[in-house]
């Protein structure tokens, strides 16, 4: 009868197989610059084939750093954040941090429960979408004085720090271009704004450039509508089978936009020359649809850069200040509108 319960491999094991001690191991995993080349390359041999894991819950207890980063994010059905959590996993790892990621579908309650059990599995800093959190959220992060920070809005004045896009300023340029192309009567398609400060901030730069050239759409030309392709198109043909016709579509984000095109194709509509319609974020495929979406590009895996890269040093270098970021949004004119 075979033992099941092997023992499994220890640090002591991994030295053993090395020819080295204990503590040069130790300092492999959590200083290994200052091991020299043949010697991590011994001990990375004896760690694989051993298939040894090391410990870091009893390391934590002991003050050392777990070597995680939590990720919140409102949503990950989408390509919304996909760039974002990409780059900043990326980033992250070039230092030695693992991302531990999760979503909270844009409920504040939600977002601090998880909060909640990323400090529990002791993660060394933590990074959260937007600037809109509840009380309890920021109380949690002040007590257990971890490092963290904001990610994909900008706000000079942010409570944590930030790296991120002035998301009233991409709405006011998206709106300013429709404009600038002669439109003049405006529909607007958005999520609903609750809980999200990103579509909110982007939805009251759009209404306010409108309404300064005295465009700004009534209560019927304002669509809404969660983010889905398929409830957007569905939005947008009830809109349309209503007798609507307006001359362009502002959406808040590609994913909406992308929706909106397909419900105006399939009501033997064309775009733009029937009815323009434009997108916000520029994510993977949105030059690639038919016809390319005009939109405004969040710089989205710059955010995900300067945000891992300043909340690992924050991690190694806890005097470290940090300093706000804007990325800069950028207008991508396309046949869409």
């Amino acid at each position: 009868m075979s033992d099941n319960k092997t023992k499994r491999a220890d640090i002591v094991d991994v030295a053993n197989a090395a020819k080295v001690s204990p503590a040069t191991v130790s300092r492999f995993f959590n200083r290994p610059e200052l091991v020299n080349s043949a010697t991590r390359k011994k001990i990375d041999r004896a760690v694989k084939r051993l298939g040894y894991i090391r410990n870091r819950a009893a390391q934590t207890i002991h003050g050392i750093r777990s070597g995680t980063i939590g990720l919140l994010v409102p949503t990950i059905n989408h390509a919304i954040f996909a760039e974002l959590v990409q780059a900043f996993s990326d980033t992250v790892a070039e230092h030695g941090f693992t991302i531990l990621l999760s979503s909270h579908n844009y409920d504040k309650a939600n977002e601090y429960a998880i909060l909640r059990k990323f400090l529990e599995h002791r993660v060394d800093g933590v990074a959260l979408v937007g600037l809109d959190h509840s009380e309890e959220v920021y109380n949690l992060i002040e007590s257990q004085n971890i490092p963290a920070m904001s990610l994909w809005n900008f706000d000079p004045v942010s409570r944590l720090p930030c790296v991120g896009a002035d998301n009233y300023e991409v709405g006011r340029k998206i709106a300013d271009h429709v404009l600038a192309g002669g439109h003049s009567e405006i529909a607007t398609l958005f999520p609903p704004l609750g809980g999200n400060d990103r579509a909110t901030s982007r939805a009251r730069g759009v209404h306010d450039a409108l309404a300064d050239q005295g465009h700004s759409p009534n209560e019927d030309q304002r669509l809404e509508t969660p983010y889905s392709i398929s409830a957007a198109k569905a939005a947008v043909q009830l809109y349309l089978d209503t007798g609507q016709r307006p001359h362009a579509i502002l959406c808040g984000n590609d994913v909406l936009a992308l929706g909106a095109v397909y419900a105006v194709q399939s009501r033997g509509l064309r775009v733009p020359e029937d009815i323009a319609i434009t997108g916000i974020g520029d994510f993977k495929g949105s030059r690639d649809v038919e016809p390319a979406l005009t939109t405004v590009r969040i710089p989205a895996r710059t955010i995900g850069q300067l945000g891992g890269n300043a909340l690992v040093q924050s991690i190694i270098a806890p005097d470290t200040k940090l300093e706000n970021q804007l990325c800069p949004s950028e207008l991508m004119a396309r046949r869409s509108c």
